[in-house]
């Protein structure tokens, strides 16, 4: 009995090993041809520019192109049907908002579920939604577009980029229930569309990422009203809070991630969240995220599951008690 109780732990541990070893020869041949990261919203807009920075740095350690695809419109669901669908061998995946969380409940419909579809590979960044008008516009705080708002209900068009269950749209609806007010969206798809928009007259307020908004604000084509965290931006510090101006207990904090289709393997995920995390670490990367507005981020992809779960539990309540529906 001993001899074959010793037999079958053999086995169980040779086993274990040749499994081992074929996951570590997954990841060293993975990738074998250029590796695709899909962003669902336009050229320009704040996923953009970090999906256009990370790639460059993975593209310099895995040995294979990393190539942005754009896929803009519904909030970026477009682009995240599609990866959900392909094939998950870990050359493609998704860089997905926080309005991810969202998605299920503004879409009822979707093709997929945006928790079972998709394996959680790390947390990219995170930052708050700057509010933000144009310099021809007369409000100089927040409270003075609020008060435009209030005396003229419906009036007032915003933009918040990518539209749908982004943070930004969702930011805005917030703002909109705990104030009182009633401003009309208008919906773009992405981030550079909304501010093209904003910058041309064609809506009067916009929520935007930093990241997007930044070099407009520096300008001086765009002045910032408030930031949604509860302490002020590295990169906004003259800019105060939605708190700080009256409206308490108020905060939207956005973040970027990676996603990869579910059944990815888990040594190129691991890889994956090893090489990015390295990436995040580097001096370069980090003062080209804070010049942007975002405070860089890392960890497990543990760790980016559990935020998902607890934002998609928290952003579905608000979506369903608020009646927010898709345009």
């Amino acid at each position: 009995m001993f001899k074959l109780h010793r037999r079958a732990l053999a086995r169980t541990a040779l086993a274990a090993a040749l499994s081992s070893t074929a996951l570590l020869a997954h990841a060293q041949a993975w990738p074998s041809k250029p590796v695709t990261l899909t962003v669902g919203f336009a050229a320009g807009g704040s996923a953009d520019i970090l999906a256009r920075a990370i790639s460059q740095k993975l593209t310099g350690v895995l040995g294979q192109p990393v190539v942005v695809d754009n896929k803009p419109g519904a909030g970026g669901t477009i682009a995240a049907a599609a990866v959900a669908s392909a094939t998950p061998d870990g050359h493609t995946l998704l860089l997905v908002t926080s309005g991810h969380a969202g998605s299920g409940a503004l879409y009822p419909t979707l093709r997929y579920d945006p928790i079972k579809a998709f394996t959680p590979v790390i947390k990219l960044a995170a930052t708050p939604v700057v509010v933000v008008a144009p310099a021809a516009q007369p409000w100089k705080s927040l409270n003075e577009l609020l008060d435009a708002a209030r005396k003229a209900p419906g009036t007032l068009n915003y933009a918040a980029g990518g539209g749908g269950a982004t943070t930004t749209a969702l930011a805005a609806e917030f703002l909109k229930k705990d104030t009182g007010t009633d401003m009309v969206q208008v919906p773009y798809r992405g981030s550079g569309p909304a501010l093209t928009a904003l910058l041309s007259g064609e809506v009067q307020v916009g929520f935007e990422i930093p990241s997007s908004a930044l070099p407009h604000i520096q300008s001086g084509k765009l002045r910032a009203l408030a930031v949604t965290t509860r302490t002020r931006s590295a990169a906004l510090p003259d800019v105060p809070t939605v708190i700080e101006q009256g409206i308490r207990d108020f905060e939207v904090i956005g973040w970027f991630g990676v996603l990869a289709p579910a059944g990815t393997p888990a040594a190129v995920v691991e890889r994956l969240n090893r090489e990015i995390n390295a990436a995040l670490q580097q001096p370069e990367l980090r003062e080209r995220l804070s010049g942007l507005g975002l405070e860089s981020g890392g960890g497990t992809p543990a760790e980016f599951q559990k935020l998902i779960a607890s934002d998609t539990q928290r952003y579905g309540e608000a979506i369903r008690r608020m009646g927010i529906k898709v345009e």
